[in-house]
């Protein structure tokens, strides 16, 4: 089975947190993510060539986002945490939040009504909301952070897994929609180099282009990327770092981290941004709330 729309790589996704949750030493546990992930998710990693042995991706990204998403809202005090393109995304339901704090779901109504459906029957941690609308259009986007931005006082911003799919135009466009509301304190994103993206298209382009779910975006400036639209960087974890702090890493990375340390610094710093977990901050002084999360 090969991807064949969009929705399909939140399938794609669930199997890895499933296959992490059955490991005696796991990272995480997600009980829901084999039952949301069904029979589809598995056959796509079956399908994608070396689809099993790229999950350490997947993994440490979601045991890092977990981290940080739990730092700001137990620490920094974030009411609201408004997942975009949520996908099957089961943190309400995992993770121990204060019962005070609003999560809200955004997706393509079809992958959405398919998750809270096989959740239906399970207690989120959390006061829970599902709201279905396609953000590729910028009316719905608009009308998903005016109607939304009133209604908090700290708002992280979750976008897991998406900004690879979105052209520069639409990336510039959302990061726009995002620094509007003055309680979107938080961006939380991660991101590829276009080293990465070459990799990655050479591997799985393909497969993702038949399925309508390319690999886009990948800026040349990095994180600088969106600082004319409102957002700057305040913490950094790179994807190969955190592989390693986890326990996670991919095969023969050992080799890759002796030749980045015998590289120029500036190989160095570019291997290490290869791919990363970026925490933005909207304005000036967010960051005196975000900046330590990195330590």
């Amino acid at each position: 089975m090969q991807v064949r729309h969009i929705s399909d790589t939140a399938r794609w996704v669930a199997t890895y947190r499933a296959m992490e949750t059955e490991r005696p030493d796991a990272l995480f546990r997600d009980p829901f993510a084999a039952r949301l992930a069904g029979t589809e998710g598995p056959a796509i990693v079956a399908g994608l060539r070396h689809g099993r042995s790229m999950a350490w991706a997947m993994i440490v990204r979601t045991a890092v986002f977990d981290e940080l998403i739990m730092t700001q809202v137990t620490s920094y005090h974030a009411d609201l945490v408004l997942n975009l393109a949520a996908g099957l995304d089961a943190r309400p339901w995992r993770l121990a939040f204060p019962a005070a704090l609003r999560w809200v779901d955004v997706d393509l109504p079809e992958i959405l009504e398919y998750k809270v459906n096989q959740l239906k029957n399970e207690q989120p941690a959390c006061v829970y909301q599902a709201i279905p609308a396609d953000l590729t259009q910028p009316e719905a986007l608009a009308d998903l952070v005016n109607r939304l931005g009133p209604t908090a006082r700290r708002v992280l911003v979750v976008t897991e897994g998406l900004m690879i799919y979105l052209t520069p135009a639409d990336a510039a466009a959302l990061a726009r929609a995002l620094s509007t509301p003055p309680s979107f304190l938080w961006w939380l994103i991660d991101l590829a180099s276009p080293k990465l993206l070459k990799y990655l298209q050479q591997r799985w382009g393909k497969s993702l282009e038949e399925g309508r779910a390319p690999f886009q975006f990948a800026p040349q400036e990095g994180t600088g990327f969106f600082l004319p639209h409102g957002w700057h960087e305040v913490v950094f974890r790179s994807s190969g770092e955190e592989a390693h702090r986890l326990g996670r890493e991919m095969r023969f990375m050992w080799l890759w981290r002796l030749i980045a340390r015998l590289s120029p610094r500036q190989q160095q710093e570019e291997f290490r941004r290869m791919a990363g977990y970026v925490l933005l901050a909207r304005r000036p002084g967010a960051e005196g709330l975000a900046g330590v999360v990195a330590g």
